[in-house]
């Protein structure tokens, strides 16, 4: 294997970029083809690692091409699909540079962004630097109507400050990282997790472009959902109290009712509402509202079960081009 000159001039990256990757080999060359430039423009300490899930298609056999043409580029093979995620955590963890950018390969975020975010970091002194969405091409309305709505829905909620129109795609610096591997949470909200972490950040503008090639392999609506749910939950108790305030309001309901029905009675001696259908209705809702309860106490249970497991958050099943490390 030969060694990249960072190696041997005995120095360490300064810009680490992971990339979690699953059956993307339309793009890992277009991907590279603007990423190298970009970090060769900055500096030449810089390493690429590749995190990816096994699947059915020519993904590992491209980027180990690619490690033959630049010893800068890593790739780590989970042991089964673990979701991008945990593969984006193990690329943090793994990392070795100065500061480590998280992106992804379908060149929706554009590469030429890290210009700006190295900047920020390094003149003006950010140890995060966040890039926001300001326009989102190729998402249907139905994305971006859960999109708007879930992330105004954890701001108001979440007990940190999440920012709007961010995903994945930003700089940390090693201060951050260091602290990230040292949280022991398995859900893998990473916007959330670096909001928790703290310290000095800032966003940078952009327009996301449409996916440029391939399919996404999750559902737009449902894996955003998902996102979204995973976040109220992982950093927020207030569905909790919710659930409390309909349980209180069912009741009061109820007996607001119940003395009505009473009252109606004594007066006219008809009961408000005869028949079966009232009752249906009353019977359907309290049983919605128990159901909701009982699905958001559910949720925080699932996390507590899944944190007190204490069962690794990824395996990996090998290791390329990571110097000692094989």
């Amino acid at each position: 294997m030969r060694k990249g000159q960072d190696e041997v001039s005995g120095q360490g990256p300064i810009l680490s970029v992971v990339v979690p990757v699953y059956q993307e080999e339309d793009n890992i060359r277009p991907f590279l083809e603007r990423l190298v430039p970009v970090l060769e423009g900055i500096t030449p300490r810089y390493e690429i690692i590749f995190v990816m899930d096994p699947g059915g298609d020519r993904t590992a056999e491209i980027i180990q091409q690619a490690i033959r043409e630049n010893p800068r580029i890593r790739l780590m093979v989970m042991t089964r699909r673990w979701g991008q995620p945990a593969c984006t955590i193990a690329g943090i963890e793994a990392c070795t540079g100065q500061a480590c950018v998280v992106i992804d390969v379908d060149l929706q975020d554009p590469p030429e962004l890290i210009r700006e975010m190295y900047r920020k970091w390094r003149e003006e002194g950010y140890q995060v630097v966040y890039a926001q969405r300001r326009s989102r091409k190729g998402e249907t309305l139905p994305k971006r109507m859960v999109s708007w709505l879930g992330y105004r829905l954890i701001e108001r909620i979440s007990e940190v400050d999440i920012p709007r129109n961010t995903g994945d795609f930003r700089l940390m610096d090693r201060k951050v990282v260091d602290h990230l591997r040292e949280l022991k949470e398995t859900h893998g909200f990473l916007r959330g997790l670096v909001a928790y972490v703290g310290y000095r950040q800032t966003a940078v503008l952009y327009d996301r472009d449409a996916r440029h090639g391939g399919r996404s392999k999750y559902s737009q609506l449902t894996g955003s959902l998902k996102i979204g749910l995973n976040g109220v939950v992982a950093f927020s108790t207030k569905p909790l109290a919710l659930a409390t305030a309909l349980g209180f309001l069912t009741a009061g309901g109820s007996a607001v009712l119940s003395l009505v029905y009473v009252g109606q009675k004594l007066i006219s001696g008809e009961p408000v509402g005869t028949g079966i259908s009232p009752i249906i209705l009353l019977v359907s809702f309290v049983g919605g509202v128990q159901l909701i309860c009982l699905g958001i106490v559910g949720e925080y249970i699932g996390r507590i079960y899944e944190e007190v497991r204490q069962r690794p958050k990824y395996l990996v099943a090998r290791k390329v081009n990571f110097p000692g490390r094989q």
